[in-house]
């Protein structure tokens, strides 16, 4: 198998929100045929007319040999590649959808990131569970934000696939010379890596908004990636994927920036938002709020200790004010930091 897909063969991008669209404009950038779908008809054709997703990413011009394509089955039909980019809840649901309509030799990515609320399942697992365990699967995560993708600024990021060949098949077709892709056998650790850091995100807002200061911020990453680090090794990821682009790199990206929507609402709950509020506010899916939820849910399951996600889970869901809850981080009894 050669690491370039036929330049004839088209991937599917199902979900035309900011970062499908710029996951979409980087295919097409760097030379592979792209068709983008989403679930906004009338929205669809206004991009297919102005070449650009006004709403979501507005600085991302559409490449010649993007397409947009406003009928599911028509966006699958002959492409060798897709490429899931929907919230965590809406994952299973889009996987119901297009199993139908996925030939025997497709392939299957996604950007993704979150565990499933009910379950706490990763995406992987869910895929195996929704389309079974023949069809070749991949990861895309690291520190990325899409407008940056978008508008061709230099970006990293790492592709996690069992299947070695298809991680290096996708890391060949969207590398380019301002974008390049790494590769990684460990998809649970790049995926539970993209999962966490979205908590720690809104725990870094929060610390952030009520004036805390940089050494509680560095404190509060330096703590949540040893968290990190815990529950993946618990559940079979490798230690040293959290040391790289999926794990410290989107950690500190996304606790440290205002383009990050779980930051921004930490920093609105700490002005005195509810998270109701807080989430109408930013108006897009904040997967660090639901996140916390499943993150607790997985790590008592497996017995691991998170106080970090604990204290960002009881100020979202148990009304603990956020100094009441750094305050108990604070008076933790004192143990070895390798702990």
């Amino acid at each position: 198998m050669s690491a370039r897909a036929e330049p004839e063969t088209p991937v599917t991008v199902l979900g035309a929100g900011s970062w499908g669209t710029a996951l979409a404009i980087q295919f097409a950038r760097s030379g592979r045929p792209t068709r983008l779908w989403g679930r906004d008809r009338e929205r669809l054709r206004v991009m297919a007319r102005d070449r650009r997703n006004e709403r979501y990413l507005s600085g991302g011009e559409f490449p010649h040999s993007l397409t947009i394509e406003t009928d599911l089955h028509a966006a699958l039909t002959g492409a060798s590649d897709v490429l899931i980019v929907v919230p965590s809840h809406a994952f299973r649901k889009v996987l119901g959808e297009i199993a139908p309509f996925l030939a025997p030799g497709m392939r299957l990515a996604w950007a993704t990131k979150g565990l499933e609320l009910e379950t706490g399942r990763l995406p992987h697992q869910i895929a195996r569970e929704v389309l079974g365990s023949e069809r070749a699967v991949a990861v895309l995560s690291g520190p990325t934000f899409a407008p940056e993708v978008g508008a061709g600024l230099p970006t990293a990021m790492t592709i996690a696939s069992p299947d070695g060949a298809f991680a290096t098949a996708l890391a060949h077709d969207l590398s380019s010379a301002n974008f390049r892709a790494y590769t990684s056998t460990d998809i649970v650790g790049v995926e539970l890596g993209g999962a966490v850091k979205n908590v720690l995100a809104v725990g870094a807002g929060l610390s952030d908004g009520l004036g805390f200061g940089a050494n509680t911020r560095v404190a509060l990453i330096t703590r949540g990636l040893a968290e990190m680090m815990r529950l993946g090794v618990a559940l079979g990821a490798k230690r040293e994927t959290f040391m790289g682009l999926a794990g410290l790199g989107d950690l500190v990206l996304t606790c440290t920036d205002n383009q990050s929507r779980n930051r921004r609402f930490g920093l609105l709950l700490a002005a005195g938002k509810t998270p109701d509020q807080a989430l109408a506010e930013i108006g897009q899916v904040v997967e660090g709020h639901t996140a916390a939820k499943a993150v607790r849910t997985v790590a008592t399951r497996s017995n691991v200790e998170m106080p970090l996600c604990e204290g960002v889970y009881r100020v979202l869901y148990e009304q603990v004010p956020a100094k009441d809850a750094v305050r108990e981080l604070m008076t933790r009894p004192i143990k070895s930091e390798i702990e």
